[in-house]
């Protein structure tokens, strides 16, 4: 899960984690997930709890490795999280209907004449 809220709502520790994208008032923060598949399988761990205080304002954002893994650009290779990241902070303060068609636009025109190679899903919710 990532977290797009206002930089002055985030921690010291939050600031220094090499995760973190701060564009002037705006930081994207990442909360790690648990690497492991969520039916049964061998060897299932406990997943970890966390509990995350929300601001109004934030914008929550879950999503599948299909949009950051797809290969297009001028290069042909994948888009991976840190562009990703900065398309989440670029489109913040636009509503949730519009960051949908404009993700959606922006995955379209990055993929262009390649084939999608994997399933695409992004959930925002503001606060």
């Amino acid at each position: 899960m990532w977290i797009v809220r206002k930089t002055d709502l985030i921690t010291e520790a939050q600031k220094q984690e090499r995760s973190t994208i701060i564009n002037n008032d705006l930081s994207l923060i990442e909360f790690k997930s648990n690497k492991q598949p969520i039916g049964l399988y061998a060897e299932m761990k406990e997943f970890t709890q966390q509990e995350i205080p929300l601001y109004p304002g934030d914008s929550l954002y879950f999503f599948t490795d299909g949009f950051a893994d797809q290969f297009g650009g001028e290069k042909g290779k994948k888009l991976k999280y840190k562009p990703f990241k900065h398309i989440l902070i670029e489109l913040y303060k636009k509503s949730m209907d519009d960051q949908a068609q404009l993700i959606s636009d922006s995955f379209v025109k990055w993929r262009g004449d390649l084939e999608q190679i994997d399933d695409v899903c992004v959930i925002g919710v503001r606060i």
